[in-house]
């Protein structure tokens, strides 16, 4: 991303409150030109899910000195939705920041992607993102295989530049390690699909 385009989400997102482990972004008329299709970042979507690829949800990671976390090796594995309706296949459903989520069927997530886009630097001891590649190939992986997943496709880190995008198959085993060096590290993540929900199930969007 060009350093206007970086300045322009920086401003887009300005006023949200800093230091949090995730907020999920809702109603932020300022990103829809972002991630359409045809937009800055959803242009990277797009090379994936062609011109059909929509924002389905998003959530601003700022990572600093004061909260510093780390998160174990998982999949994500909720999408978020407008309205509860029962369909084969789906659950189960939760809420998360006032959101309603639930757990579709493994091909639902097989068909998305998942943009991260950085706003600062995130180096080695800025605890990048670490993925194991290859292991969204696997199907929904049981909290008892994770470890032998992980060993078996290995490790990459995702560090980044402020600007960089990193495009991954939405359901590939991640995690992120507590920062050697915490400096900010404020990350973008959006996912994005291509399709309607059945049943008169809606994505909730952006």
């Amino acid at each position: 991303m060009t350093n206007a385009g970086l300045h322009g989400l920086e401003t887009a997102l300005a006023g949200l409150p800093p230091g949090r482990a995730g907020i999920r972004l809702r109603g932020i008329a300022g990103l829809r030109p972002f991630l359409a299709a045809d937009g800055p970042v959803g242009t990277a979507a797009a090379t994936i899910l062609r011109h059909a690829a929509r924002p389905v949800r998003a959530i601003l990671f700022d990572k600093t000195h004061t909260a510093n976390w780390s998160l174990a090796w998982h999949q994500d594995r909720t999408i978020s939705v407008t309205q509860r309706v029962e369909v084969e296949g789906f659950g189960p459903w939760t809420v998360k920041d006032g959101l309603l989520h639930v757990a579709p069927p493994f091909a639902v997530l097989a068909g998305m992607v998942t943009l991260r886009v950085h706003l600062d630097p995130v180096p080695m001891a800025n605890a990048p993102l670490l993925v194991a590649p290859g292991s969204h190939r696997l199907g929904r992986i049981a909290e008892d295989g994770i470890a032998e997943a992980v060993r078996s496709c290995g490790i990459a880190a995702c560090v980044a530049e402020a600007g960089d995008i990193w495009l991954y198959a939405t359901p590939i085993l991640h995690a992120s390690a507590a920062a050697r060096q915490p400096a900010r590290r404020r990350v973008l993540q959006v996912d994005f699909a291509a399709g309607d929900l059945p049943g008169g199930l809606d994505w909730a969007g952006l």
